[in-house]
């Protein structure tokens, strides 16, 4: 059986007196991808932002290899083995490429390790090599997302937070980044945690999804059976005559048990 590597238990993370996320509770395996759906202001960001210690709960736990994480500093998160690409990738313009991947080591001592570890995601990304030694800012949106990729994985995480890769990006670039992102689970073993809007892309990927809906887990399951679910196909994937929209509103429900 697969173990837990990551989990949330009744998390609420509010912005001012304003409830973001409303009693979240989820989990992760271990070597798996997991998405998680919802619409624009449903709180999947927030989710992300909240494992990463960007935000700090008000209430609930998360627990990270078996050890609580709640309320950890950014820094700390990551020395436990979590890295985040961030939603629009956040990238250092005025840096050149190389030191953007750089920084994602800073918490690394072994620098001959990481310059071949860099090389590498040179030859993974022969663009960002073509550039290593221009401005960030110069880049294109693919190539400022496989920028910012290479930058989280240079901390070797466990768990890779992936906050709307496809982000701005055209239909071409969505499937290269998506293709990126199973090869990085397949080669490295890396769990990976994904926010996206691309429902169709997103179930393709992932083994697991969570739906969200204001704050709230409404629906979860293997993710090829969620794509084939009646609500899914109506509000994510553009199939009008799927679904029940507005007819009732969603229970939460598991679908692989």
């Amino acid at each position: 059986m697969t173990s837990t590597l990551l989990s949330l238990s009744n998390v609420e993370t509010f912005y001012g007196r304003i409830m973001a996320v409303r009693g979240v509770s989820l989990a992760v395996p271990e070597g798996a991808i997991v998405t998680i759906l919802g619409s624009n202001g449903a709180g999947k960001s927030t989710i992300l932002k909240t494992i990463s210690g960007i935000m700090a709960p008000r209430k609930g736990t998360i627990t990270f290899q078996d050890q609580p994480i709640t309320g950890l500093e950014g820094a700390d998160v990551v020395r436990r083995g979590i890295s985040h690409v961030p939603e629009g990738r956040e990238i250092f313009p005025f840096m050149t490429v190389q030191e953007n991947i750089l920084m994602g080591a800073y918490l690394r001592h072994d620098r001959d390790a990481v310059e071949r570890e860099i090389a590498a995601w040179f030859e993974t990304f022969p663009i960002l090599g073509e550039r290593a030694r221009q401005p960030a800012g110069l880049l294109s949106g693919g190539q400022q997302q496989m920028l910012a990729i290479a930058r989280a994985m240079m901390s070797k995480p466990s768990l890779l937070l992936m906050d709307e890769p496809s982000l701005g990006l055209s239909p071409l670039l969505t499937k290269q980044i998506f293709a990126i992102i199973g090869d990085i689970n397949r080669r490295f073993g890396t769990t990976i945690l994904l926010v996206e809007q691309n429902a169709r892309q997103a179930l393709a990927t992932a083994h697991f999804a969570y739906v969200l809906e204001l704050g709230r887990i409404v629906l979860e399951g293997p993710a090829a059976e969620l794509m084939e679910n009646a609500d899914v196909k109506e509000f994510y994937l553009g199939l009008a005559d799927q679904g029940v929209r507005g007819e009732r509103r969603w229970k939460r429900k598991k679908m692989w048990h």
